[in-house]
């Protein structure tokens, strides 16, 4: 099993930054596609970005293309969402997720077989 635990959110103002991280312990001996979901009340889960196991390919929904950088150390075993630009649109409950058997980034939260608890991200304007 793995346990994921998701650290660093918070209040933010409209444009400003936030990095939020997520924490793999348990079976992490080797490293796992990871994304980033976000849940904003009333809406459904949404597929935020995502990263294969080497760091070498990531994906990123529209909403977040050229604003937000998600980041991994294996080392660490740790994968990182880098916010900026932030919006009140952007105001959720962000998860990190881990996928464990084929290594490609998918967009849907079915996808995904470990998940953190949440941090919560808002965004004022």
């Amino acid at each position: 099993q793995v346990q994921l635990v998701e650290s660093g959110g918070g209040l933010v103002q409209a444009g400003g930054s936030l990095s939020v991280s997520c924490a793999a312990s348990g079976r992490t001996s080797s490293s796992y596609t990871m994304g980033w979901f976000r849940q904003a009340p009333g809406k459904e889960r949404d597929f935020v970005a995502g990263i294969n196991r080497s760091g070498s390919s990531t994906r990123y929904a529209d909403s977040v293309k050229g604003r937000f950088t998600i980041s991994r150390d294996n080392a660490k075993n740790t994968v990182y969402l880098q916010m900026n630009s932030l919006k009140p649109e952007d105001t959720a409950v962000y998860y990190c997720a881990a996928r464990i058997i084929r290594d490609i980034v998918v967009v849907t939260s079915a996808g995904y077989d470990y998940w953190g608890q949440g941090t919560q991200v808002t965004v004022s304007s």
